[in-house]
């Protein structure tokens, strides 16, 4: 039985004044899969994303999402479509527990509730479900009350994958979400990702060609604003055009 298609974009264009930062980008994501996009600095992974998840608007191009188009939707429609995502830069309330940190990631899928400062946040505004089964699946439990600022910086990239799955999305964004974390944090960030597809499908921009060539269903290589190559970590690895365009030998190791 074929895997369905989740997120579908065609012909992906988007223009800043004459400069192409995506020059027409064809995308099929199948469900509760790893789909990874990689590319050099300025290929346009980051600007695909933002055309994706809605933050930017596309110049042309159709998106398609769980068989409803997208492509004109804001980012707060598609959230509570079910597309979350993470960022580069960690963006957490650093000065909230863990806890609250989820919990208002999982109301912000409903603004107006989200945004009521005159009830206090329990009962059901507490997400008090939801909550605990993403502390559960992060394995941050016994930090559950401790200020987000005070947790190492990969307890924190952790956190912020959570948030994402707090908004309980079926497809997740995550940009280079092993960014600056030490080798200890590695592999149970690699474990963890991998570990998403079983309830989610994730679209995931990553730098560390060990992670990607681990963890990935499939793998989109971008240049210039276009896809230059797509397929199996295998194919990807062994792909001339791949190592010609700019990974070299890097591609069995380390990063690109």
């Amino acid at each position: 039985m074929s895997i369905p298609i989740l997120l579908e974009a065609v012909g992906i264009k988007k223009y800043y004044g004459k400069f192409a930062a995506l020059g027409g980008v064809d995308l099929k994501v199948h469900a509760n899969t790893v789909h990874s996009v990689i590319g050099p600095n300025g290929a346009g992974k980051t600007t695909l994303f933002h055309m994706l998840t809605g933050t930017k608007t596309v110049s042309s191009g159709r998106i398609v999402f769980d068989g409803q188009d997208v492509t004109h939707e804001p980012d707060h429609r598609r959230v509570q479509r079910g597309i979350a995502r993470s960022f580069q830069v960690t963006s957490l309330f650093l000065s909230l527990s863990v806890r609250e940190n989820l919990r208002l990631a999982a109301q912000g899928i409903a603004p107006a509730k989200a945004m009521n400062c005159w009830h206090a946040p329990d009962g059901p505004r507490a997400c008090a479900e939801t909550v605990a089964s993403v502390l559960a699946k992060l394995g941050l439990e016994s930090f559950a009350s401790v200020p987000a600022g005070n947790l190492s910086h990969g307890q924190q990239r952790r956190l912020e994958v959570g948030m994402a799955l707090a908004a309980r999305p079926k497809a997740i964004f995550l940009d280079e979400p092993t960014s600056g974390m030490g080798i200890d944090d590695l592999e149970d960030m690699k474990r963890f990702i991998r570990s998403l597809r079983d309830e989610h499908t994730v679209i995931l921009i990553e730098h560390n060609m060990n992670i990607v060539m681990d963890i990935s269903d499939v793998v989109t290589v971008m240049q210039q604003g276009r896809v230059l190559a797509e397929g199996l970590p295998s194919e990807i690895r062994s792909d001339n055009r791949v190592r010609a365009a700019y990974l070299g030998n890097m591609i069995t190791g380390g990063k690109a």
